[in-house]
């Protein structure tokens, strides 16, 4: 949804007050924390969303995959799992048993299962999960605490959005966009398990809201400032290309509405890019805030352990602002 359409719907609603709800909406964090009577930490979301790509396999399995980046954004590990089925009646059963399979795999890479969930007739389809998780107390990973001097850390490339919407309009094969699938379908479980031996001050993945709009709610939340090196940001190789069309999904558009206000974009960075950083990911990567000291230990732990798109994409800093440079 627009984020400005969302603010206008949350506002006035009543504030959380339950005061074992240790992270709300309030901070647009990626998911909830609960504490139970016996100190032990829930972690939940839930994601949901129409195909992004052909293929019912794939399309499960991104979605699985991006409703999982949420308890792995906080820090926590997945217990288990419900399904979300707005499945139309008029296509096949077979379609849509392809697309519980792929999302009924990837949850058990994760290491949970899929415990049940809830179906309804829908005009147009719509996947995803509710997901449980566990977070050892005081480990939280949440979207405040950036420290001024903190690197930034990206794990997987961008320009999600831009490709899918292409795939929809039949402007690229199904070839040509696998490097994207493969890395929406790629858990952020690896990526988490390497960021967890370092001093992680702010964590947070990149989906609907754009690379610039999460990266500006870890700004406000954190109260600091930003510097982005827009040159040492990883993009799809496909994305780059075809930024040049401009044909971007509604939601960047949305994205750039409603973030462009809170950026100084150094007239250097080429337009084409700069519409990339405000483009709607799908299962994108984690954004981490970590010491500056341990960034380039940290950046090779990620490679060596496969997560080879990582890259350090910029700094906090102290003014209240972000800056993107060339």
């Amino acid at each position: 949804m627009d984020p400005a359409e969302l603010d206008r719907i949350l506002s006035g609603l009543p504030a959380v007050s339950d005061p074992n709800v240790l992270v709300g909406y309030s901070g647009r964090d990626d998911a909830t924390v609960y504490r139970l009577p016996s100190g032990e930490q829930i972690v939940q979301t839930v994601d949901f969303f129409t195909p992004v790509v052909d293929d019912p396999y794939d399309y499960g399995s991104i979605a699985a995959a991006n409703s999982l980046s949420d308890v792995y954004a906080m820090n926590a590990r997945p217990l288990f799992a419900l399904n979300i089925c707005c499945f139309p009646r008029k296509h096949s059963f077979e379609l849509w048993r392809e697309v519980l399979r792929g999302g009924g795999d990837k949850a058990a890479e994760a290491g949970i299962a899929i415990v049940g969930g809830h179906t309804v007739d829908d005009s147009e389809p719509k996947y995803g999960l509710v997901v449980t998780g566990l977070v050892d107390p005081g480990a939280i990973w949440v979207n405040e605490g950036a420290k001024p001097g903190d690197a930034l850390l990206l794990t997987k490339p961008i320009g999600t959005g831009l490709i899918t919407t292409a795939l929809k309009n039949e402007l690229v094969s199904a070839a040509e966009v696998a490097e994207a699938i493969g890395a929406m379908k790629t858990l952020n479980r690896t990526a988490a398990d390497v960021l967890r031996g370092f001093d992680v001050h702010a964590c947070t993945d990149i989906t609907g809201n754009g690379l610039i709009g999460h990266a500006s709610e870890m700004m406000e939340a954190s109260r600091v400032g930003l510097e982005l090196h827009a040159a040492d940001i990883p993009l799809f190789s496909l994305a780059r290309d075809l930024a040049e069309g401009g044909k971007f999904p509604g939601g960047t558009f949305a994205n750039r509405g409603y973030y462009e206000r809170l950026v100084d974009l150094d007239s250097s960075v080429p337009e084409s890019l700069s519409w990339l950083l405000f483009d709607a990911q799908t299962s994108g990567g984690l954004l981490a805030a970590v010491a500056g000291s341990q960034a380039e230990t940290a950046l090779a732990e990620l490679r060596r352990a496969g997560v080879t798109a990582a890259a350090l994409i910029g700094w906090v800093v102290a003014d209240e602002r972000m800056r993107i440079v060339k």
